[in-house]
């Protein structure tokens, strides 16, 4: 039976992943996805293709009660409910994201770590911070991941390294490109995958060090080439949209439709 073997989520963009056991799937995806991202001192987007060691700070995030939590590599704790200053609008692929400026020492503390002056800003609306062009919904299969351990003669490779929202138990390698144009119930939900995710330099990066340590790009491109509409894209997983919100929980059913 193919089932749900990993949630993956980000509070922060670029920073650590958080798995929790189960999440609410609501239209625009996970109320606690990428909810908060990183501004450099021009309003630009800063995230893990300028600065792979973010991965190295840990946060979690309670949507209810809105308190954020950051760990640093070095014992820096900073744990409040935030604080919101200006308002600020920041492009994403061309895309206006609207959101306001966090208050007190979170931005204080990640600039430290970073070396340079950073903000930290939480976005108006849940799901904007996704990046849109590949739906709020994104699936990788675990026999994926193996199919690429073989491919690189190692014994396995770290799924975070893709940030994909579901990991899929049960399934062929690359299974779940066969999914594309139908409709998947994945727990209480149900999604529709619409196509491939064309994979980027971060997947390269080692997912608790942000240092690049695997040619990932190279590596996929060797077994499976490019897409071969543009023969420029180097796909890994699946990306689509929620057409029925639920829940879904780590062991949940996933089972194609049509």
């Amino acid at each position: 039976m193919k089932s749900v073997s990993r949630i993956s989520i980000a509070p922060v963009k670029g920073m650590a992943l958080v798995h929790p056991d189960e999440i609410a799937l609501e239209p625009f995806g996970v109320a606690a996805n990428r909810r908060f991202f990183v501004v450099d001192e021009h309003g630009r987007r800063y995230g893990q293709i300028r600065d792979g060691t973010l991965v190295r700070i840990e946060p979690s995030y309670d949507e209810a009660s809105r308190a954020l939590t950051l760990r640093f590599p070095d014992g820096t704790v900073v744990d409040r409910v935030p604080e919101l200053g200006e308002t600020i609008v920041t492009d994403f692929y061309g895309r206006p994201v609207r959101g306001r400026v966090v208050e007190g020492p979170w931005s204080d503390a990640i600039s430290r770590f970073a070396g340079r002056p950073l903000r930290l800003v939480r976005s108006d609306e849940p799901g904007a911070g996704v990046d849109r062009g590949l739906g709020p919904v994104t699936m990788l299969s675990d026999a994926s991941l193996d199919a690429l351990a073989r491919q690189v003669d190692a014994d396995a490779v770290d799924a975070r390294r893709f940030r994909m929202l579901f990991g899929i138990a049960g399934c062929e390698p690359h299974e779940e490109d066969a999914w594309l144009g139908r409709r998947v119930r994945v727990g209480e939900a149900v999604v529709r995958l619409h196509e491939q995710v064309a994979r980027c330099a971060i997947t390269t990066q080692n997912p608790r060090s942000g240092v690049p340590d695997l040619d990932t790009l190279r590596e996929i491109k060797a077994y499976r080439g490019t897409r071969e509409d543009d023969g420029k894209n180097i796909d890994f997983g699946v990306f689509g949209e929620v057409e029925v919100p639920g829940r879904v929980r780590v062991g949940d059913a996933v089972e194609p439709l049509s």
